[in-house]
């Protein structure tokens, strides 16, 4: 799975890559390098589910685009985190850099709405970590691993971490960029990087609770949900979800 991972990253990055030098200025005697086209044509502001930043962003032509940006920050696009029916209070610590090719297929078009439409595909330097927590009070029945328990005298605390480190992802988004005036615009953008599965793991910090008699132990039961978050597909992927405010000069 790290090798598709790898290969896709690369597959998107060498596109994005494509895309920046598609417009490279031609002129009579042949290819020459425009050194105007490194200046950033805007900036935006942006928040969501990868956290707040922004982006620096380059027009090549009305059709392709480039951004250059960084989310990071506590914010949390959901406060817990389930596993095998068992939930876990979940923190955010977000950290993101993105470069992301923005192809605008009605660029040229006369209706600015039509001309907001567009299509990302880029990469993304992951480096997120969630703390996970889960506090069950004394006497309390609780489910880890679909198996039953009561906690003891003192409880059951269970605190861990999953995270997605140095991890380089492609990414694949659909959003809207309508411009409000010459200058100013908004923006929407949806999609999903594909990070491949987290690290992950789980402790029994203190208290606990009597064996399963045909499942096993708290701490044995523990270990499972941790693999669990390591294997599951649905930990592949990172949800994108952001809107913000653009400027163009």
């Amino acid at each position: 799975m790290k090798t598709l991972h790898t290969f896709l990253a690369a597959s998107v990055l060498a596109a994005v890559a494509g895309s920046a030098m598609a417009d490279t200025a031609v002129v009579k005697d042949g290819y020459a390098f425009d050194r105007n086209q490194l200046i950033p044509t805007g900036v935006r502001a942006e928040v969501g589910t990868t956290g707040y930043g922004g982006a620096l962003l380059w027009t090549a032509n009305p059709y392709v685009g480039l951004a250059l940006g960084y989310n990071g920050g506590d914010i949390s696009w959901s406060d817990d985190l389930s596993v095998n029916g068992s939930k876990y209070d979940m923190d955010m610590e977000n950290n993101l850099t993105y470069l992301n090719a923005e192809i605008r297929p009605w660029g040229a078009s006369a209706n600015r709405w039509a001309q907001g439409v567009y299509v990302a595909a880029g990469v993304g330097y992951v480096d997120n970590e969630y703390d996970l927590d889960r506090r069950v009070k004394p006497g309390e029945g609780f489910s880890v691993n679909h198996t039953a328990f009561t906690a003891g005298t003192d409880g059951a605390h269970i605190n861990g971490k999953m995270s997605y480190k140095n991890d380089i992802a492609p990414y694949l988004g659909l959003g809207f960029a309508p411009k409000i005036n010459n200058n100013w615009g908004v923006f929407g953008e949806v999609g999903a990087y594909y990070t491949g599965n987290p690290d992950a793991n789980l402790t029994l910090v203190s208290g606990g609770a009597a064996d399963d008699a045909v499942r096993g132990s708290l701490v044995d039961n523990i270990a499972i949900e941790e693999e669990k978050i390591r294997t599951d597909d649905k930990h592949e992927w990172m949800p994108v979800a952001k809107l913000g405010v653009s400027y163009h000069w």
